[in-house]
């Protein structure tokens, strides 16, 4: 990564943030601008100082985490937010992610994966790591989770089918500008484009959208 990410972190866990805050203090690219502990305090900083990532902990304090994760990129369309919980069910996981999150991880992981999931969600919007992939296929299978707006067929191009199946390969927009022969700014007008044929407001909403039409 080569410019400076300033990242923000909301969590009342001092012990939690105390390691990130080391994980990350080796990482010349990334720079923690300031700390909340509850989620008033987290809104309150956003409109004082934005930061380009929020590592947000679903538990902490007076959080309605569907709520603010919704207003959050309502309010702040370049924010990336990742979520932070001690809870791993399918259940949690497809709701933030359906309410805009671009990234779920749990906190037991080490500082590398969230180094990981920061610089995928800085250059790619998104970070579906093994966690993500199986909630969001198990709540298919249970035919919870896609909205009832969607529509039901939508017509892809060759193109746009490819780039359907490279996204859910997880490969990053730049890998899938290179497998494609386009620009990096094509695949991500493309993947927009996308998303609005299908009615969905993210990635994971494309990609529910793609696997139960059995188009991936």
């Amino acid at each position: 990564m080569e410019r400076l990410v300033q990242l923000a972190l909301a969590d009342n866990n001092k012990i939690f943030k105390d390691g990130i805050r080391v994980g990350m203090k080796s990482r010349d690219y990334i720079r923690i601008i300031w700390e909340a502990d509850d989620s008033k305090d987290m809104m309150q900083k956003l409109k004082m100082k934005t930061p380009d990532v929020l590592l947000m902990d679903i538990e902490m304090p007076e959080a309605d985490a569907t709520k603010h994760v919704q207003l959050i990129k309502k309010e702040y369309k370049e924010l990336k937010v990742i979520i932070f919980s001690l809870c791993d069910d399918n259940d949690t996981i497809t709701e933030m992610m359906e309410s805009g999150a671009n990234a779920f991880l749990t906190k037991n992981i080490d500082t590398d994966e969230i180094y990981k999931a920061i610089v995928a969600c800085v250059k790619d919007d998104f970070y579906f790591n093994d966690l993500v992939n199986a909630a969001v296929l198990f709540k298919l299978q249970q035919n919870k989770t896609v909205k009832k707006n969607y529509p039901a067929t939508v017509k892809f191009n060759d193109k746009e089918l490819k780039i359907l199946k490279l996204i859910s390969d997880d490969k990053t927009t730049e890998e899938i500008s290179e497998e494609v022969f386009l620009s990096s700014r094509t695949v991500e007008t493309i993947r927009q484009n996308m998303k609005t044929k299908v009615g969905a407001k993210t990635v994971a909403g494309l990609l529910m959208y793609a696997i139960r039409n059995k188009l991936i």
